[in-house]
């Protein structure tokens, strides 16, 4: 069977809905090569902000992250912050698309984050060796971009006005969330 998404295909809002709700492992078979070069990194930070989406639908903090290998530009791994849905302290939208790209080379890849990472993020990034960080909100939080670039990563800053938007809501009608998300129980 041949991929719904191909050189033909417009990008859509529909059709990035449902590259972020796929199980990346299951994406060949929506998109093929073709589809996934085509995307523009606008449209990859717009996945990231769909799968925050996802997570504040699900009860919990509205980050959402994607990584792609550099060279293909086809996804790797993609995530969104589940510690609400999972009970997990530190499963963050970046540690969620790491876990999901697997033991892949890092420095040839691209993590789009839906928000500026936190400590724990930004260390585990530079740690794994990304080539570059493409963040999607600095206006609600910000401030490890500088650590980033000093480890020698390469980070852009392409905020997305929806994604701004919906974590500047989400702090204002959950700020106890918000707080332990970044700092944990014992902000609280």
């Amino acid at each position: 069977m041949e991929p719904l998404l191909n050189a033909g295909t417009p990008v859509t809002e529909a059709a990035l809905a449902a590259i972020a709700h796929m199980p990346t492992a299951s994406l060949p078979r929506l998109m093929d090569d073709d589809f996934a070069r085509r995307l523009s990194d606008a449209e990859l930070m717009r996945i990231a902000v769909l799968l925050a989406e996802k997570s504040r639908a699900e009860g919990g903090c509205p980050i959402g992250a994607v990584i792609i290998d550099n060279a293909t530009r086809r996804i790797v791994g993609k995530g969104h912050n589940t510690l609400v849905q999972e009970d997990h302290p530190y499963n963050h939208g970046e540690t969620a698309a790491i876990r999901d790209a697997g033991r892949l080379d890092f420095g040839q890849t691209t993590l789009f984050t839906s928000l500026s990472p936190c400590d724990i993020c930004a260390t585990l990034l530079y740690m794994r060796g990304f080539a570059r960080v493409v963040v999607g909100d600095v206006t609600n939080a910000s401030g490890n971009e500088g650590l980033l670039r000093s480890k020698g990563l390469r980070v852009d800053i392409l905020e997305d006005a929806r994604g701004v938007e919906g974590y500047a809501r989400f702090r204002a009608e959950q700020p106890q969330l918000d707080l332990e998300d970044w700092q944990g129980r014992s902000a609280l």
